[in-house]
């Protein structure tokens, strides 16, 4: 073949390249904004099953393939009783020729960008709700792929299923996806504010494929920052929280794994902060919030404890409904008391064990004022650390040994402070703890009181019977011990005397004393 044949057949097949190529980038590029208009709007319904609308788009060709629109909005199919899923209020995308060919835009910056998500329709919550991972819920086909998506202040609402509650509203400072498509897993890292508590969530991660038929089950996950998280909006409480972990799961069933720490949480009926560390295992419900928390481990200060419960929606209350089931093997009791007693030292320190069960309702009312809290407890050791109080349980113990006349014939340095074990249940409700059962032991004797402990006033008000070894003769000394040798066969039963008592007054200034009413009916 000669060169001039052999130039032809080659000029020949460039051009029958080329006009392949030009034919295949008509087909593939619009090149009126009308068409460009009508095909965004066709393949967002397709690839979403959604109801799409777009208020206009003008198209570019210079320098670059160049597109604005404004006003779209994407509505969840069959939804028109809940906001559009979607709402833009203006977008820039940009892309050379070649990537259109390859259905690829390389860079799209939404404004005014407004994400809601609608609650489940599913009215059943205990009904089991599939986990699918292929099927007609997700696309597939041609895709069109985002590069880089940019989305600066934009907003991400949960619309909870009671119309009377307030959405629950997460602002987007920054918001970076790569690689966007409808049915593939999209990599993005986003910088948010959440409403309550307050304070700034950084966040990476991975979101999609997309589910058609139900975003909830729209997979997600990565890792996460929560800093400056200022607790004080919770009226009752204090401090300022940062927490790390990871999640992943779908946007209704998502499973975090964190730490958090407070430095300076505070109850403010208690006499100062103390550092609080948590580490957590739960399940979050991204359409509505609701939290299982299946592991709690908390510490603060010497006390450790396990909890287990969750945080639920109430509905036709402001608020979440926080139920807890808490236990505490080897705590301090004056680590509690630090948080919830208003004392420049705790009025009692000692060995802690507890078992509880709370609930803080929803609603506006300060922590103290709406907790509930019922359980057992038991402490050992526990020594006052109010001298009078100290003293007066020191005496009890002498004298009901039998031991006061010799403690004051002795020259003896004062004894050694004595310890006692308490055990019992309680009940707290509307800021009074209430002790249906209290039961203490100190050497030669034993008391068990019922009665109840204002925590804001610490008024005092209980009553029962101290169980002694010795008789009433023998608790005290001189010609009181001698006129009351008549009174001994009265107060002895089963070889103990049982006299009975009440404690009034205020947590620092206690009053004991016998209960003569009940003594006069026991006669």
């Amino acid at each position: 073949m000669s060169p001039r044949r052999r130039r032809w057949l080659i000029g020949s097949a460039v051009a029958a390249v080329l006009t392949i190529l030009a034919i295949s980038v008509v087909v593939r590029i619009p090149f009126s904004s009308d068409i460009l208009s009508k095909r965004v709007t066709e393949t967002l319904a397709d690839r979403l099953d959604a109801e799409v609308e777009l208020g206009g788009l003008t198209l570019h060709f210079f320098p670059t393939l160049y597109a604005e629109g404004t006003d779209l909005t994407i509505r969840h199919r069959g939804r028109t009783d809940v906001p559009p899923l979607l709402i833009i209020k203006s977008f820039t995308m940009r892309t050379s020729l070649l990537s259109a060919w390859r259905r690829h835009v390389e860079h799209v910056r939404l404004e005014g960008l407004e994400i809601q998500i609608p609650p489940d329709d599913d009215q059943d919550d205990a009904a089991p709700r599939p986990a699918p991972t292929s099927g007609p819920h997700l696309f597939k086909g041609p895709q069109v792929v985002v590069d880089q998506l940019v989305a600066d202040e934009g907003r991400l609402v949960i619309i909870p299923r009671d119309r009377a509650r307030l959405h629950r509203t997460w602002e987007m400072h920054r918001l970076r996806v790569r690689n966007v498509g409808i049915d593939t897993a999209m990599p993005f890292d986003a910088t948010v504010t959440n409403a309550i508590p307050p304070g700034e969530i950084v966040t990476q991660g991975s979101f999609g494929p997309w589910h058609r038929d139900d975003p909830g089950h729209t997979p997600i996950g990565g890792g996460f920052t929560f800093e400056r998280a200022d607790l004080g909006v919770f009226k009752g409480i204090s401090g300022i929280l940062a927490s790390t972990g990871t999640y992943s799961g779908r946007l209704d069933t998502i499973h975090a794994i964190g730490d958090a720490d407070v430095p300076d949480f505070k109850v403010d009926v208690g006499a100062g902060a103390a550092p609080l560390h948590v580490s957590y295992d739960a399940v979050i419900d991204g359409t509505n919030g609701d939290t299982r928390l299946d592991r709690v481990d908390a510490t603060f200060l010497n006390t450790s404890l396990t909890a287990r419960g969750g945080v639920y929606d109430v509905e036709g209350v402001k608020g979440r409904d926080i139920k807890m089931a808490v236990d505490i093997d080897h705590g301090r009791l004056e680590d509690v008391m630090r948080l919830a007693v208003k004392s420049p030292r705790p009025p009692m320190t000692g060995g802690l064990r507890l078992q509880a069960h709370f609930v803080i309702p929803a609603g506006e009312m300060n922590v103290i004022d709406k907790l509930r809290l019922e359980g057992r407890f038991s402490i050992d050791g526990g020594r006052f650390t109010e001298p009078t109080v100290q003293q007066k349980i020191n005496e009890m113990s002498m004298r009901a040994s039998g031991k006061l006349a010799k403690a004051k014939l002795a020259a003896a340095p004062a004894p050694a402070l004595v310890a006692s074990d308490f055990q019992g249940r309680f009940k707290l409700a509307n800021g009074t703890l209430e002790i249906p059962t209290l039961a203490f032991g100190i050497p030669g004797a034993a008391v068990k009181l019922h009665g109840t402990y204002a925590l804001r006033p610490q008024t005092i008000a209980f009553a029962g019977n101290l169980y002694m070894d010795a008789k009433i003769s023998q608790t005290v000394t001189g010609w009181k011990s001698i006129l009351l040798k008549v009174a001994d066969p009265f107060f002895r039963e089963n070889g103990q005397t049982v006299v009975p008592i009440r404690i009034s007054g205020t947590r620092s200034a206690p009053s004991f004393g016998m209960d003569v009413g009940r003594i006069f009916k026991k006669g």
